[in-house]
């Protein structure tokens, strides 16, 4: 095993990434929320919270889904806001406070070891994250572990790269050009939980019962290329490290690479962006 390959220096390397992302998911907040409606009312509405329940969000990031589920909380119920970086929580306090959320705590939690007691949840929520974790099954094993018996659990992970080509333009792009390699489809990232079948049997290897899974169509809509770019440039770190070492040359060339790709999502003459975006969702009980 090389270092690269090594667990602990890739959740090292995933951490460092998402601690430097926090400002830009801050910034675009609004526009997070918006573009992840369709999944976080899917996932809310499925895990369907009750009042007076004690609800865990795991990989929160700013919070935007369980600061809107909070609200089925009520005043005697609870939210825990997780994530793994400080960066994120840090967000995601002032998101709360910015809604006038209250009944919410915040905890600096990894998804494959959550430091919380045994069945002292009732239900979880997760969008976007399982498929970032280095050993998604004993993420979902620990998520099972914290639930109370006939907990509920809602997640959301990315469905194959086809479905997104609001997520994988601007690498291709990248590729074409020469700047980075293919990326590893083995590796953990957006795409890790996509293949068929994939998020049911780890799942159901978890322990979980009533396994359900299912998918959200919806859009990624930008004023235009520029805009595209820049949102990119602030939401994934990966590219924004690339692009912010690019010369002047290479950032117009790499512009216009990514403005050919999406041509076939314009929306109209005045170069407006809708990308198709597909998120698998699932449901479960522990």
């Amino acid at each position: 095993m090389t270092d690269d390959d090594d667990p602990d220096t890739l959740r090292g390397e995933l951490l460092d990434r998402w601690e430097r992302s926090a400002s830009g998911w801050s910034a675009r907040r609004e526009r997070v929320r918006a573009f992840g409606m369709p999944v976080s009312r899917w996932m809310i509405d499925t895990v369907a919270p009750r009042p007076g329940e004690r609800l865990l969000e795991l990989a929160a990031g700013v919070g935007d889904t369980g600061l809107l589920a909070a609200q089925s909380l009520g005043s005697s119920g609870t939210l825990v806001s997780s994530d793994a970086t400080e960066g994120m929580l840090e967000a995601a306090r002032g998101r709360a406070t910015e809604l006038g959320v209250e009944n919410v705590e915040f905890a600096r939690l990894e998804l494959e070891w959550i430091d919380l007691p045994t069945a002292s949840v009732d239900a979880v929520l997760c969008r976007w994250g399982f498929m970032f974790a280095v050993d998604p099954g004993t993420a979902l094993g620990e998520t099972r572990r914290v639930l109370r018996p006939g907990g509920r659990l809602a997640l959301a992970a990315w469905d194959t790269p086809e479905r997104n080509p609001w997520a994988t333009i601007p690498t291709q792009a990248l590729v074409a050009l020469g700047h980075v390699s293919p990326p590893d489809p083995s590796a953990p990232g957006m795409f890790a939980l996509a293949a068929p079948g994939r998020l049911a049997a780890l799942l159901e290897g978890a322990g979980f019962v009533e396994v359900r899974v299912d998918a959200v169509d919806f859009e990624a809509n930008y004023d235009s290329v520029d805009a595209y770019v820049e949102e990119t440039r602030d939401l994934s770190r990966q590219f924004g490290d690339v692009v912010s070492r690019l010369a002047q040359a290479e950032h117009e060339a790499l512009r216009a690479e990514i403005g050919a790709l999406a041509a076939a999502f314009a929306a109209n003459a005045g170069g407006a962006l809708r990308i198709p975006a597909r998120s698998l969702v699932a449901a479960a009980s522990s």
